[in-house]
Protein backbone atom coordinates (compact mmCIF):
# COMPACT_ATOMS: atom_id res chain seq x y z
CA UNK A 1 0.00 0.00 0.00
CA UNK A 2 1.98 3.22 -1.01
CA UNK A 3 -0.90 5.32 0.94
CA UNK A 4 -1.19 8.22 3.06
CA UNK A 5 -2.70 7.12 6.79
CA UNK A 6 -3.84 9.30 9.34
CA UNK A 7 -3.98 7.18 12.86
CA UNK A 8 -5.92 9.03 15.59
CA UNK A 9 -5.71 6.92 18.65
CA UNK A 10 -4.98 8.01 22.35
CA UNK A 11 -3.39 4.95 23.34
CA UNK A 12 0.09 5.71 22.78
CA UNK A 13 1.24 2.02 22.65
CA UNK A 14 -1.65 1.08 20.17
CA UNK A 15 -0.56 4.73 18.07
CA UNK A 16 2.94 3.38 17.61
CA UNK A 17 2.02 -0.28 16.87
CA UNK A 18 -0.32 1.19 13.92
CA UNK A 19 2.50 3.55 12.49
CA UNK A 20 5.14 0.63 12.42
CA UNK A 21 2.66 -1.90 10.44
CA UNK A 22 1.52 0.89 8.12
CA UNK A 23 4.94 2.51 7.29
CA UNK A 24 5.86 -1.19 7.06
CA UNK A 25 3.82 -1.46 4.51
CA UNK A 26 5.21 1.69 2.73
CA UNK A 27 2.87 3.71 3.89
CA UNK A 28 2.71 7.88 5.00
CA UNK A 29 2.08 7.86 8.17
CA UNK A 30 1.33 10.76 10.46
CA UNK A 31 -0.79 10.31 14.09
CA UNK A 32 -2.16 11.92 17.03
CA UNK A 33 -4.23 11.89 19.60
CA UNK A 34 -6.38 14.70 19.34
CA UNK A 35 -9.45 14.90 17.82
CA UNK A 36 -8.94 18.74 17.31
CA UNK A 37 -5.92 18.29 15.83
CA UNK A 38 -6.61 15.34 13.50
CA UNK A 39 -9.50 18.08 11.96
CA UNK A 40 -6.30 20.46 11.66
CA UNK A 41 -4.26 17.73 9.98
CA UNK A 42 -6.64 16.52 7.44
CA UNK A 43 -7.32 20.07 6.50
CA UNK A 44 -3.07 20.83 5.71
CA UNK A 45 -3.03 17.31 3.91
CA UNK A 46 -5.85 15.18 2.79
CA UNK A 47 -4.85 11.42 3.75
CA UNK A 48 -5.88 8.26 1.87
CA UNK A 49 -7.05 6.88 4.67
CA UNK A 50 -7.80 7.41 8.61
CA UNK A 51 -8.10 5.08 11.34
CA UNK A 52 -10.44 6.57 14.07
CA UNK A 53 -10.39 5.90 17.61
CA UNK A 54 -13.71 6.72 19.01
CA UNK A 55 -12.76 8.03 22.26
CA UNK A 56 -9.75 10.68 22.12
CA UNK A 57 -8.80 13.81 23.95
CA UNK A 58 -11.01 17.38 22.42
CA UNK A 59 -13.47 16.39 20.11
CA UNK A 60 -14.45 12.58 20.08
CA UNK A 61 -13.83 10.35 17.13
CA UNK A 62 -17.53 10.48 16.18
CA UNK A 63 -17.95 13.71 16.25
CA UNK A 64 -14.71 14.20 14.13
CA UNK A 65 -16.34 11.70 12.12
CA UNK A 66 -19.47 13.41 11.33
CA UNK A 67 -17.03 16.60 10.54
CA UNK A 68 -15.40 15.21 7.95
CA UNK A 69 -18.16 13.30 6.20
CA UNK A 70 -19.17 17.32 6.35
CA UNK A 71 -16.69 18.68 4.69
CA UNK A 72 -16.25 18.43 0.52
CA UNK A 73 -13.09 17.93 0.74
CA UNK A 74 -12.92 14.93 3.49
CA UNK A 75 -16.41 13.66 2.53
CA UNK A 76 -15.45 10.54 0.58
CA UNK A 77 -11.57 9.74 2.40
CA UNK A 78 -12.31 6.20 3.88
CA UNK A 79 -12.20 5.59 7.43
CA UNK A 80 -11.89 2.93 9.91
CA UNK A 81 -13.52 3.19 13.38
CA UNK A 82 -11.65 1.85 16.21
CA UNK A 83 -13.19 1.57 19.83
CA UNK A 84 -13.71 -1.22 22.62
CA UNK A 85 -17.19 -0.85 22.47
CA UNK A 86 -18.77 -3.68 21.19
CA UNK A 87 -22.35 -3.06 21.30
CA UNK A 88 -24.32 -3.48 18.02
CA UNK A 89 -26.24 -0.37 18.35
CA UNK A 90 -22.60 1.86 18.65
CA UNK A 91 -21.63 -0.15 15.85
CA UNK A 92 -24.47 0.95 13.72
CA UNK A 93 -24.03 4.77 15.41
CA UNK A 94 -20.66 4.85 14.05
CA UNK A 95 -21.68 3.37 10.33
CA UNK A 96 -24.93 5.64 10.17
CA UNK A 97 -22.06 8.91 11.26
CA UNK A 98 -20.14 7.69 8.06
CA UNK A 99 -17.61 4.92 8.84
CA UNK A 100 -16.50 3.23 6.27
CA UNK A 101 -15.44 0.21 8.39
CA UNK A 102 -15.14 -0.51 12.58
CA UNK A 103 -13.20 -2.34 13.89
CA UNK A 104 -13.25 -3.17 17.92
CA UNK A 105 -11.02 -3.89 19.95
CA UNK A 106 -8.98 -6.21 20.74
CA UNK A 107 -7.97 -6.97 17.19
CA UNK A 108 -5.21 -8.10 14.78
CA UNK A 109 -2.70 -5.46 13.11
CA UNK A 110 -3.28 -8.01 9.81
CA UNK A 111 -6.83 -7.72 10.17
CA UNK A 112 -6.94 -3.89 10.18
CA UNK A 113 -4.29 -3.87 7.02
CA UNK A 114 -6.33 -6.15 5.09
CA UNK A 115 -9.38 -4.05 5.84
CA UNK A 116 -7.33 -0.95 5.11
CA UNK A 117 -6.47 -2.21 1.88
CA UNK A 118 -9.80 -3.46 0.84
CA UNK A 119 -11.24 0.41 1.46
CA UNK A 120 -7.98 1.83 -0.77
CA UNK A 121 -8.36 -0.75 -3.35
CA UNK A 122 -12.35 0.96 -4.01
CA UNK A 123 -10.99 4.57 -3.29
CA UNK A 124 -7.68 4.76 -5.06
CA UNK A 125 -7.29 2.02 -6.94
CA UNK A 126 -3.75 3.11 -8.40
CA UNK A 127 -3.10 2.29 -5.13
CA UNK A 128 -3.21 -1.06 -5.41
CA UNK A 129 -2.21 -1.18 -8.84
CA UNK A 130 -5.34 -1.15 -10.73
CA UNK A 131 -5.61 0.84 -14.28
CA UNK A 132 -7.14 4.02 -13.66
CA UNK A 133 -9.71 4.73 -17.02
CA UNK A 134 -11.49 7.93 -17.41
CA UNK A 135 -13.22 8.36 -20.80
CA UNK A 136 -10.21 7.44 -23.48
CA UNK A 137 -7.37 8.40 -21.44
CA UNK A 138 -5.92 4.89 -19.63
CA UNK A 139 -3.30 5.31 -16.99
CA UNK A 140 -0.86 1.83 -15.45
CA UNK A 141 0.66 2.83 -12.40
CA UNK A 142 2.30 -0.24 -12.36
CA UNK A 143 4.02 -0.14 -16.15
CA UNK A 144 4.49 3.71 -16.07
CA UNK A 145 2.30 3.56 -19.20
CA UNK A 146 -0.10 6.25 -20.27
CA UNK A 147 -2.57 5.84 -23.84
CA UNK A 148 -5.46 7.79 -24.93
CA UNK A 149 -8.11 6.19 -27.34
CA UNK A 150 -5.57 3.09 -27.96
CA UNK A 151 -2.15 5.21 -28.59
CA UNK A 152 0.71 5.63 -26.32
CA UNK A 153 1.53 8.82 -24.70
CA UNK A 154 5.04 9.98 -23.62
CA UNK A 155 4.83 12.43 -20.14
CA UNK A 156 7.53 13.32 -18.35
CA UNK A 157 7.40 12.29 -14.50
CA UNK A 158 6.11 15.07 -13.08
CA UNK A 159 3.29 15.23 -15.79
CA UNK A 160 2.49 11.39 -14.78
CA UNK A 161 2.40 12.54 -11.40
CA UNK A 162 -0.24 15.23 -12.01
CA UNK A 163 -2.15 13.00 -14.64
CA UNK A 164 -2.58 10.46 -12.16
CA UNK A 165 -3.61 12.78 -9.25
CA UNK A 166 -6.29 14.39 -11.13
CA UNK A 167 -7.27 10.31 -12.76
CA UNK A 168 -7.73 9.37 -8.99
CA UNK A 169 -10.13 12.43 -8.01
CA UNK A 170 -12.39 13.19 -11.58
CA UNK A 171 -14.28 16.01 -11.22
CA UNK A 172 -12.49 17.65 -8.24
CA UNK A 173 -11.31 20.80 -8.28
CA UNK A 174 -7.66 21.44 -7.25
CA UNK A 175 -6.05 24.39 -6.17
CA UNK A 176 -2.12 25.45 -7.26
CA UNK A 177 -1.23 25.11 -3.09
CA UNK A 178 -2.68 21.40 -3.10
CA UNK A 179 -1.35 19.94 -6.17
CA UNK A 180 2.05 21.35 -5.12
CA UNK A 181 1.96 19.29 -2.06
CA UNK A 182 0.11 16.28 -3.95
CA UNK A 183 2.95 15.86 -6.52
CA UNK A 184 5.88 17.98 -5.03
CA UNK A 185 5.89 17.65 -1.78
CA UNK A 186 4.80 20.10 1.26
CA UNK A 187 8.50 20.41 1.78
CA UNK A 188 9.17 21.68 -2.20
CA UNK A 189 10.29 25.57 -2.15
CA UNK A 190 8.84 25.64 -5.70
CA UNK A 191 6.66 28.71 -7.20
CA UNK A 192 3.31 28.28 -8.07
CA UNK A 193 3.47 29.08 -10.44
CA UNK A 194 5.76 25.95 -11.79
CA UNK A 195 2.12 23.96 -11.69
CA UNK A 196 0.85 26.28 -14.68
CA UNK A 197 4.00 25.49 -16.54
CA UNK A 198 3.48 21.02 -16.34
CA UNK A 199 -0.31 21.96 -16.80
CA UNK A 200 0.82 23.04 -20.09
CA UNK A 201 3.14 20.08 -20.41
CA UNK A 202 0.30 17.62 -19.64
CA UNK A 203 -2.37 19.21 -21.86
CA UNK A 204 0.29 19.17 -24.95
CA UNK A 205 1.07 15.52 -24.03
CA UNK A 206 -2.60 14.22 -24.09
CA UNK A 207 -4.28 16.51 -26.35
CA UNK A 208 -3.15 15.08 -30.29
CA UNK A 209 -4.67 15.88 -33.50
CA UNK A 210 -7.47 18.21 -32.26
CA UNK A 211 -8.28 15.91 -29.28
CA UNK A 212 -10.63 17.64 -26.68
CA UNK A 213 -8.46 18.49 -23.73
CA UNK A 214 -10.16 17.19 -20.06
CA UNK A 215 -8.20 19.39 -18.09
CA UNK A 216 -10.63 21.91 -17.14
CA UNK A 217 -9.12 26.09 -15.57
CA UNK A 218 -11.34 26.98 -13.01
CA UNK A 219 -10.63 30.62 -12.62
CA UNK A 220 -9.15 32.24 -9.42
CA UNK A 221 -9.71 28.53 -8.04
CA UNK A 222 -7.02 25.46 -9.99
CA UNK A 223 -7.79 22.65 -12.03
CA UNK A 224 -10.08 19.88 -12.93
CA UNK A 225 -10.06 16.49 -14.32
CA UNK A 226 -13.43 16.20 -16.37
CA UNK A 227 -16.82 17.96 -15.29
Amino acid sequence: MQASVLIVEDDAALSELLVWHFANEGCKVRQTADGEEALDLVREELPDLIVLDWMIENVPGIEVCRQLRKAKESAQVPVIMLTARGQEEDRIRGLKTGADDYVTKPFSPRELLARAEALLRRSRPALTGAVLVHDDLELDPVAHRVRRGGESLHLGPTEFRLLRHFMERPGRVHSRAQLLDAVWGQDAEIDERTVDVHIRRLRLAITKDGQSDPIRTIRSAGYALGD
